[in-house]
């Protein structure tokens, strides 16, 4: 008997056409993935609102793992990059103006 055949601890999986597991393990899902579509999977027949709230869950934590760094760091980069834009005119019109105050003899 295949391992994806049984079930142990009820028989929410049973009538699905492919076992959750299944599907992730055949796919190499992370384990964040795999557990928020076990628990869409299954809300219907067990554990309702309360597994969608599970998978948002995991969702928002795939989100913060793969996705608020990169934008946290783009937002720096843009912010750097004001920063030095702004400070190189700073610097530009300190010289124009310093050119004009020296006078030539």
């Amino acid at each position: 008997m295949s391992a994806y055949k049984k079930q142990i601890g009820g028989s929410h999986y049973k009538d699905m056409i492919m076992q959750p597991s299944e599907f992730i393990n055949k796919n190499r899902l992370p384990f964040a993935e795999g557990s928020a579509i076990k628990y869409i999977c299954r809300h219907a027949a067990k554990g309702k609102e309360q597994d969608i709230e599970k998978a948002i869950h995991y969702l928002e934590m795939i989100k913060e793992r793969d996705y608020e760094n990169r934008s946290q760091s783009k937002l720096t980069t843009k912010i750097n990059y004001r920063r030095t834009k702004k400070e190189t005119r700073s610097k530009n019109n300190a010289f124009k103006h310093s050119k004009k105050k020296v006078k030539k003899i």
